[in-house]
């Protein structure tokens, strides 16, 4: 039998593992994403509208790829086997963004891989709620603090990426995004703990619980969309819009990444702690206030050191949604945490099928900041359709 010191050096084990895993995948992903358009538009030679339907690609391909693996996943005894395909998908995915520059096998194979093992993500915090409600643990803090690993990897990662991009080449960034994702999938089998889940748990999985709010979970869901989607459209636009209308350093668009994503984890943790004496609902409506003012800001920013003070603004609104949006979603189906992380994890995906054409359309026939303006009144759609949602 193993005594009290040896178990709590095993779930301290366990714990780290997670937070790891989250660290790692938020490396790998910060690694794609804000290079991704200087990517196509540097080594493809592609135009905007090409950038941003290749966004909309990659998209459409998470989405449907990682929803059917969520609702599989549900029934199934060990989510850590499917963690680990994952991982393995996405390490052949950036193998093959690192070697080619096709742009159709890029949108088309390459897409279709790194969607399919995106489901890794969601995955693991799935894996990470049920592991905190079996072992005791405060599940909302506990993922709230997984969550802030994902904003401390952003916070070196942009800056990182781009320096490794145009100081060494696309290739070899891609190809430690590979290599993170190779250890995420090494860890996944060797130190996480495999749940056990009762029948019982796994047949009502198959459909939304009676008990869950089916309209909050659609307004809750337009919300998360909307709110990502101004984001994408930001992340694809500001780099460009850095370095060709305010004429500022090209390593800059990093920097803003990255103190955004510092701001988030104090952000993180104290939503996290103040769900003990707010609502949920109050959090976010919080957050979308703050994307309100970030967004107004954009419109008169033009310095550096104007364009990171608004970076606080940016970290609230993102910062409680991406962290209590998605517990709001398992609050509200209890009894599937794959599909309701999932279900999260597709609002922000979806959510580029729109904003990735939307950005290049207005970013080839007016200028990069006029998507600031169109996200501006996409957030007051959102907060309105928040307003909906039931209090958790």
């Amino acid at each position: 039998m193993l005594s009290p010191t040896h178990s709590e050096q095993k779930a301290n084990v366990v714990a780290f593992a997670f937070l790891l895993i989250a660290f790692l995948t938020g490396i790998a992903s910060s690694f794609q994403l804000p290079t991704l358009s200087l990517f196509l538009s540097r080594e493809i030679h592609v135009s905007p509208f090409l950038i941003g339907l290749f966004y909309s690609i990659n998209a459409v391909m998470g989405i449907a790829l990682s929803q059917i693996l969520a609702r599989y996943s549900d029934k199934l005894d060990d989510r850590r086997k499917i963690m680990m395909i994952c991982c393995l998908v996405v390490v052949c995915g950036c193998l093959i963004f690192a070697y080619s520059r096709n742009y159709y096998v890029l949108a088309f194979l390459g897409t279709f891989l790194l969607g399919l093992g995106a489901s890794s993500n969601p995955q693991s915090f799935a894996l990470a709620r049920e592991y905190a409600e079996s072992s005791g643990r405060e599940a909302v803090m506990f993922t709230t603090i997984m969550r802030t690993q994902i904003s401390l990897a952003w916070i070196v990662g942009p800056p990182l990426s781009f320096s490794i991009a145009l100081g060494w080449g696309f290739d070899y960034m891609y190809l430690v995004a590979a290599s993170a994702f190779l250890l995420c999938a090494l860890i996944s089998v060797l130190l996480l703990p495999k749940i056990q889940r009762s029948s019982q748990q796994k047949s009502v999985a198959t459909n939304i619980s009676t008990k869950s709010d089916k309209k909050s979970i659609f307004y809750l869901f337009i919300t998360c969309f909307l709110v990502m989607g101004c984001n994408g459209m930001y992340l694809i636009n500001m780099p460009l819009y850095v370095i060709h209308e305010l004429h500022l350093p090209e390593r800059l668009a990093g920097i803003l990444m990255g103190t955004a994503a510092g701001l988030e984890i104090p952000i993180m943790l104290l939503a996290g702690y103040l769900t003990k004496f707010l609502s949920k609902k109050t959090l976010i409506l919080t957050a979308l206030c703050a994307g309100l003012l970030f967004y107004l800001g954009l419109f008169i920013a033009e310095k550096t050191w104007e364009l990171i003070a608004l970076q606080l603004f940016n970290a609230i609104i993102i910062g409680i949604v991406a962290t209590i949006g998605m517990v709001y979603f398992q609050d509200l189906m209890p009894t599937q945490m794959g599909s309701a992380t999932t279900l999260f994890s597709n609002a922000a995906k979806s959510s580029w099928i729109v904003s990735g054409p939307l950005a290049g359309i207005i970013a080839e026939h007016w200028h990069y900041s006029s998507v600031f303006y169109l996200a501006f009144g996409i957030l007051i759609i959102a907060t309105l359709c928040f307003a909906q949602v039931k209090s958790a």
